[in-house]
């Protein structure tokens, strides 16, 4: 008998209750990673005993959280059940609110999105944005079938660092008046949901990290081009913040690219691509999308246009490898889209700036990073308040 069962036998009933909870959490974590297991495999992976395999399988699906997932069949000996958590045992609500789009999804315990919406960011004002938040999660909400009080945790996703303390987003320049104390807690009540709210580039970076080109880096970085420049540095599998959750907020580094000093944001954007642009001579109304398109065409002045943004890309994954020293940089936003055109400025400029020269590569989940990483940690936090929930008192 393992020393840990010996010692239950011996224990108060509180400590057993707790033993208990600690197996019945370490076989549901086990189930998790294995897909679905019979008992017989549950007790090698962990080490418990086939007894208290069974016990702790029957309280996990008494308390809705496993459930029978088939038979397998050995060439010797009875076939045997298979057991898996079960998916439906809770809900997560990932948003990312961004410049020109906001995007939210509800997913169940595997990690599946069961519903997702993506409708244009046209709010010019705190409350517009509020109220399109709200009404977007609400919808997604309903349109995926879920009790709305199945929906345990939410996690949003947003440009800035927000603000605990003064209870507020801060540094989200490109949102307007989103800055406001309160919307958040106005968003958190209209919704019912407990939300946690995370700068878009790290939960960028946690989503290329768990579902995308990411997996398996020992340190990476993810810079986030698009209306604004950020970045997220994930090392062993955790977000590295910094000491006050500004960690990566690259775009207030200082750039002396033209006559008066910038921001590097000021260089390195899709703004900045548009800008570029039109100095060296397209004309009419332009994005940034429209000059990379134009760029593949052969037009020169968005060629030249490209190859600038390339060369200002590439200083800023100098800084990055020259402080960090990551593996992979990664990257992503509505420029990172189009790496294609990207790589080779940023790569032949990168070799005369610095001898440190980490793998590039462009994002594998595109527009949804920021919305799977705001699910992926989301998940996290409701697998252990479903947990919780539903064992309490057994």
């Amino acid at each position: 008998m393992p020393a840990s069962e010996a010692e239950e036998q011996q224990e108060q009933p509180w400590s057993r209750r707790r033993l208990r909870s600690n197996n019945e959490r370490l076989l549901l974590d086990r189930l998790r990673a294995l897909g679905a297991a019979s008992r017989a495999q549950l007790a090698r992976e962990t080490g418990l005993s086939k007894p208290t395999v069974s016990s702790a399988l029957a309280s996990l699906a008494a308390a809705g959280l496993v459930r029978e997932a088939g038979t397998q069949a050995p060439e010797r000996g009875r076939t045997a059940v298979l057991y898996a958590p079960d998916p439906a045992a809770g809900y997560a609500l990932g948003v990312d609110i961004g410049r020109g789009w906001l995007r939210a999804a509800v997913a169940d315990l595997d990690g599946a999105v069961v519903a997702r919406a993506d409708v244009r960011n046209r709010a010019r004002a705190s409350a517009a944005l509020t109220d399109l938040v709200v009404t977007t999660a609400r919808q997604v909400i309903a349109n995926s079938g879920v009790d709305p009080a199945e929906v345990v945790h939410g996690v949003v996703g947003t440009p800035g660092v927000y603000d605990e303390k003064q209870r507020r987003v801060r540094y989200a320049m490109h949102l307007p008046g989103w800055g406001r104390p309160g919307l958040v807690d106005r968003v958190r009540t209209e919704l019912g949901v407990p939300l946690e709210v995370h700068n878009d580039a790290n939960l960028a970076a946690l989503g290329e990290y768990t579902y995308g080109v990411g997996a398996g880096s020992r340190l990476f970085a993810y810079i986030l081009i698009g209306t604004g420049l950020g970045m997220g540095v994930v090392g062993e599998g955790r977000l590295f913040t910094g000491a006050h959750g500004l960690a990566g907020e690259i775009g207030f580094l200082p750039w002396h690219g033209g006559q008066k000093p910038e921001r590097l944001e000021d260089a390195v954007s899709g703004g900045a691509v548009v800008e570029s642009a039109r100095e060296f001579g397209m004309r009419g109304q332009l994005t940034a999308k429209a000059v990379f398109d134009a760029a593949r065409q052969g037009h020169p002045a968005a060629v030249r246009a490209v190859e600038l943004e390339g060369e200002r890309i590439a200083h800023t994954v100098a800084a990055a490898a020259a402080v960090l020293d990551p593996d992979l940089v990664v990257l992503g936003g509505g420029v990172g889209h189009s790496v294609d055109l990207l790589l080779r400025p940023v790569r032949e400029r990168l070799r005369a700036l610095t001898p440190l020269r980490p793998r590039i590569a462009p994002s594998r989940l595109g527009e949804d990073a920021v919305l799977l990483g705001a699910v992926a940690t989301a998940l996290d936090t409701a697998r252990d308040l479903v947990f919780e929930r539903r064992t309490a008192g057994t």
